[in-house]
């Protein structure tokens, strides 16, 4: 549904290399990890805490918390708001977020 387009020259422009849920994905420098992860047809990027309803980048202007991740470790990352770099780690957020010392 979603693709990376060319520059008027037919070039691909920066991208960097992202991982997903242990999957490498290719991102434009500039854009944000939900784009990525709906360019990439996930359909979803977090659970719910009680039910386990799956839920997606909804709104793209970080007011829904839909798109709520693991980036690099940390838990409630908004993922509309957070830019790609090379190397970056995100996974789905499942469930409740873990706190405390025995995470």
């Amino acid at each position: 549904m979603f693709r990376l387009l060319e520059d008027d020259r037919g070039r691909m422009e920066s991208t960097v290399t992202i991982e997903i849920d242990g999957y490498p994905v290719i991102a434009r420098i500039g854009e944000t990890v939900a784009s990525a992860l709906l360019r990439e047809g996930a359909s979803w990027s977090r659970t719910t805490p009680v039910s386990g309803a799956r839920r997606a980048p909804y709104c793209m202007m970080g007011v829904c918390f839909d798109c709520l991740m693991l980036v690099e470790g940390e838990g409630l990352v908004r993922a509309c708001q957070t830019l790609v770099r090379a190397g970056l780690k995100v996974q789905r957020q499942t469930g409740p977020r873990k706190v405390g010392p025995s995470c």
